[in-house]
């Protein structure tokens, strides 16, 4: 079974799952360079109902996203491509299904899905960018705890750190 999904085919899939009374959960990210942090993310986000959908930022949409939080590496944002970070996504247990979305927030994505349940680490919390489109469905956003010390900036700096140390 293929669990990526065109936006198209995702719409039709969540009218049949919404036709089984199944619990639709939704998350959404850039899912570049996967650590523990993304893995216990998705883990306690496939917990909170029967099928969990995971929205990937396509490759402009990250670098539109990260340009507009003035990250300086904007230009080389993702390292890994929109297919690839899919498939690693896929490849998972606790996810059911996965869609790519080229906008630079996931608002459509949740228009298009209209969520049960959307998922969030702490750092956005209730109060995130998805919460009023979520709400307006009648659905609910609920919040996991971050991992302590895993993201991908730090990993990145740790890796670049790790490098010139050994090339100098």
């Amino acid at each position: 079974m293929n669990k990526i999904k065109t936006k198209e085919e995702i719409k039709e899939l969540v009218e049949e799952l919404r036709n089984k009374s199944k619990t639709i959960v939704t998350i959404n990210g850039s899912f570049d360079m996967m650590h523990v942090g993304h893995i216990k993310l998705l883990q306690e986000a496939k917990q909170q109902g029967d099928v969990l959908i995971v929205g990937v930022n396509s490759d402009e949409s990250v670098r539109a996203w990260k340009k507009h939080m003035d990250y300086k590496d904007w230009a080389l944002r993702p390292l890994i491509q929109q297919q690839y970070r899919a498939e690693m996504l896929a490849a998972l247990e606790c996810v059911d299904y996965v869609t790519i979305y080229g906008e630079p927030d996931c608002l459509k994505f949740i228009e298009d899905i209209k969520p049960n349940i959307h998922v969030n680490g702490e750092d956005y919390g209730h109060d995130c960018i998805e919460a009023r489109t979520v709400k307006k469905y009648g659905g609910k956003v609920y919040i996991v705890k971050k991992v302590e010390g895993f993201s991908t900036t730090k990993l990145i700096k740790k890796i670049t750190d790790i490098y010139n140390k050994n090339t100098k």
